[in-house]
């Protein structure tokens, strides 16, 4: 029986486009299986449909097993296996299980060709899925089915089986939509006298609308959540959950820990839904969990240079931007939305604005809000600059501002900070900034207010 030899698993993706989001959910999967097992784990590519064939996805499909940490343990190529293919078909029709069948072209020329069919026998063929448990078809209905277009070009369900029997595959764990492609893998086996493998058949991920997950509508491919700046481990994570449970509550799992937990037994029948919002949750959580370092630089990569040019940016100044950043985002693409939303910027450029801003509601008289910032200038000025932070800030101004009205004194202090009517409150604004600047802020709002009286 096949799985009594060493486990071999494969993942045989077709270079003709963006590599889909279920795929790696399958690549996972057999390569925990197969690493579980002591076995190997390989990736096909499968290059035989030559109108949508482009190298560059071959590129891509290596980039992204890389990216992702699903490395495997050996690389084919489906069309070097050419001679094999051609070789196993004449054997086929050779010993009379296969024969060569002229018939008219299906495109309409009206020319003839020379298909390949099986000499399909016809009988019921019953195997044991490791999801989905026992399943028999009646192969009858099947027919005498092509095998190849000329005995010079396999088609996919022959290249397939003799691929994987040629490669020792143990087991093959595939999208359940393969299930019906079964049988005539099967019969093909039979007639080359191969052995079978074991069979399991994944649940679908579906939309949120339980259509087909589609790269194209849904943007369901890696390169899509890689540009967004999502982490490979919260991608592995979300997509060992769809379809499979633990057993218990705990849903944070590193590649290491999939290989102590994961087991084909837990796997549901039932299609998965894929979340995006659930997806950018776990991301948000590996990204915070990140070190320091390795969140300063993303940070850094994913702000545009019209960020980096401004007057005050420097590395010293975004590592006091950071934690506000980080707090603000699910993946690293949402900072770059951030700075094109001018979210960023007055952390780096003093901002410029209207006086009327500074009053809080539009209530406060802009001879109250001078006397307000006067008073708070003076207090933030007494601060040693090697305390100046945000809880010295606030103890600072705090009883000030709770006497007079906090709306008062806080709204135009964080507003002549950033200049915006929403960021972290003036406190933390302080913090990063530090102590030269905030007071160079505070003293240029005081400026405007002076020269909006004279105006």
């Amino acid at each position: 029986m096949s799985n009594n030899r060493p486990v071999v698993t494969r993942i045989a993706p077709s270079p003709t486009g963006m590599m889909h989001i279920g795929t790696v959910r399958t690549a996972l999967f057999n390569y925990l299986f197969a690493k579980q097992h002591g076995g190997t784990y390989f990736v096909r590519i499968e290059d035989t449909d030559k109108e949508r064939y482009e190298s560059a996805w071959v590129d891509a499909i290596w980039n992204d097993f890389a990216w992702l940490g699903l490395q495997p343990d050996k690389r084919y190529v489906q069309s070097e296996h050419v001679e094999r293919h051609r070789e196993l078909l004449h054997t086929l029709v050779e010993s009379g299980k296969a024969y060569v069948s002229k018939e008219t072209a299906k495109d309409g020329s009206g020319r003839e060709v020379e298909v390949v069919r099986l000499k399909n026998p016809g009988q019921t063929i019953t195997f044991q899925d490791l999801v989905h448990g026992e399943i028999t078809f009646d192969t009858t209905e099947l027919g005498d089915f092509v095998l190849a277009r000329s005995i010079d070009d396999p088609l996919y369900h022959f290249a397939v089986v003799a691929d994987d029997a040629d490669a020792g595959v143990t087991h093959v764990i595939r999208g359940e939509d393969h299930i019906s492609n079964t049988p005539r893998q099967i019969l093909i086996q039979e007639a080359l006298g191969f052995p079978r493998p074991v069979y399991a058949h994944l649940p679908l991920i579906l939309a949120p609308d339980r259509s087909k997950l589609s790269k194209r509508k849904h943007g369901a491919s890696v390169e899509n959540y890689k540009g967004q700046g999502y982490l490979p481990e919260a991608i592995l994570n979300y997509l060992a959950l769809l379809g499979w449970n633990p057993g218990d509550d705990r849903e944070f799992f590193m590649l290491s820990d999939l290989l102590q937990t994961f087991s084909l037994e837990k796997v549901q029948k039932s299609p998965a839904v894929f979340d995006e919002k659930k997806l950018a949750w776990f991301n948000k959580a590996y990204l915070t969990r990140l070190p320091h370092e390795a969140q300063l630089n993303e940070t850094e990569t994913h702000l545009p240079e019209s960020i980096k040019t401004l007057p005050q940016y420097s590395k010293e100044r975004l590592t006091r931007v950071l934690p506000q950043l980080i707090e603000r985002i699910e993946k690293w693409g949402d900072i770059t939305e951030l700075a094109e939303k001018d979210e960023v910027g007055y952390y780096f450029k003093a901002p410029e604005y209207q006086p009327s801003g500074l009053s809080f509601k539009n209530e406060t008289p802009l001879n109250d809000i001078r006397e307000h910032l006067t008073t708070v200038l003076d207090a933030l000025g007494q601060i040693p600059e090697e305390q100046f932070g945000a809880e010295t800030v606030k103890a600072s101004i705090w009883d000030y501002a709770t006497e007079v009205g906090r709306g008062a004194v806080l709204w135009p202090l964080r507003y002549a900070l950033s200049g915006k009517e929403r960021s972290p409150d003036p406190f933390t604004l302080c913090e990063v900034l530090g102590k030269a600047e905030t007071l160079a802020r505070v003293q240029s709002a005081l400026s405007l207010i002076e020269q909006g009286r004279n105006d």
